[in-house]
Protein backbone atom coordinates (compact mmCIF):
# COMPACT_ATOMS: atom_id res chain seq x y z
CA UNK A 1 0.00 0.00 0.00
CA UNK A 2 1.23 3.48 -0.87
CA UNK A 3 1.96 5.80 2.02
CA UNK A 4 2.51 9.00 0.02
CA UNK A 5 1.16 10.14 -3.32
CA UNK A 6 4.72 10.81 -4.48
CA UNK A 7 5.19 7.02 -4.52
CA UNK A 8 2.95 6.94 -7.62
CA UNK A 9 5.66 8.64 -9.67
CA UNK A 10 7.60 6.11 -11.71
CA UNK A 11 5.03 3.32 -11.43
CA UNK A 12 4.14 1.39 -14.57
CA UNK A 13 0.58 1.83 -15.83
CA UNK A 14 -1.44 -0.96 -17.47
CA UNK A 15 -4.90 -1.05 -19.02
CA UNK A 16 -7.55 -3.40 -17.62
CA UNK A 17 -6.66 -5.69 -20.54
CA UNK A 18 -3.03 -5.93 -19.38
CA UNK A 19 -1.49 -3.65 -22.04
CA UNK A 20 1.43 -1.51 -20.88
CA UNK A 21 0.54 2.20 -21.28
CA UNK A 22 3.59 3.97 -19.81
CA UNK A 23 5.03 5.27 -16.53
CA UNK A 24 3.59 7.88 -14.17
CA UNK A 25 5.64 11.07 -14.62
CA UNK A 26 3.68 13.52 -12.50
CA UNK A 27 0.42 14.07 -10.63
CA UNK A 28 -2.42 16.58 -10.89
CA UNK A 29 -3.41 17.50 -7.33
CA UNK A 30 -6.36 19.58 -6.10
CA UNK A 31 -4.67 21.25 -3.14
CA UNK A 32 -7.91 22.71 -1.74
CA UNK A 33 -9.58 19.29 -1.67
CA UNK A 34 -6.35 17.40 -0.82
CA UNK A 35 -6.90 14.80 -3.53
CA UNK A 36 -5.24 13.54 -6.69
CA UNK A 37 -7.19 14.58 -9.80
CA UNK A 38 -5.10 12.72 -12.37
CA UNK A 39 -1.77 11.31 -13.43
CA UNK A 40 0.54 12.29 -16.29
CA UNK A 41 1.91 9.34 -18.22
CA UNK A 42 4.98 9.82 -20.41
CA UNK A 43 6.55 7.83 -23.23
CA UNK A 44 3.26 6.08 -23.86
CA UNK A 45 2.77 2.88 -25.83
CA UNK A 46 2.47 3.85 -29.53
CA UNK A 47 -0.14 1.12 -30.00
CA UNK A 48 -2.40 2.98 -27.55
CA UNK A 49 -1.41 6.65 -28.01
CA UNK A 50 -0.59 8.16 -31.38
CA UNK A 51 2.99 9.41 -31.49
CA UNK A 52 3.75 8.06 -27.99
CA UNK A 53 2.79 11.49 -26.62
CA UNK A 54 2.48 12.13 -22.89
CA UNK A 55 -1.12 12.13 -21.68
CA UNK A 56 -3.10 12.93 -18.55
CA UNK A 57 -5.41 10.25 -17.21
CA UNK A 58 -8.18 11.15 -14.74
CA UNK A 59 -7.68 9.49 -11.37
CA UNK A 60 -11.23 8.11 -11.52
CA UNK A 61 -10.05 5.82 -14.36
CA UNK A 62 -7.65 4.05 -11.97
CA UNK A 63 -8.83 0.69 -10.66
CA UNK A 64 -5.97 -0.12 -8.31
CA UNK A 65 -2.54 1.05 -7.21
CA UNK A 66 0.19 -1.14 -5.74
CA UNK A 67 3.47 -2.15 -7.34
CA UNK A 68 1.84 -1.05 -10.63
CA UNK A 69 -1.19 1.03 -11.61
CA UNK A 70 -4.13 -0.72 -13.28
CA UNK A 71 -6.72 1.32 -15.13
CA UNK A 72 -10.42 0.42 -15.04
CA UNK A 73 -10.93 2.36 -18.27
CA UNK A 74 -8.82 3.51 -21.20
CA UNK A 75 -9.93 4.17 -24.81
CA UNK A 76 -8.87 1.66 -27.46
CA UNK A 77 -6.58 4.30 -29.00
CA UNK A 78 -5.86 8.00 -28.40
CA UNK A 79 -5.40 10.01 -31.61
CA UNK A 80 -4.03 13.51 -31.96
CA UNK A 81 -6.57 16.18 -32.84
CA UNK A 82 -6.01 18.01 -36.10
CA UNK A 83 -5.97 21.80 -35.70
CA UNK A 84 -8.30 23.89 -37.83
CA UNK A 85 -10.83 21.13 -38.55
Amino acid sequence: MLEEISELIGLQVYTHEGLFLGNVNNLVVDVDESQVEGVFIGDTNPLLVEGSKAISVPYRWIQSVGDIVILRYFPKRVSLKKKGK
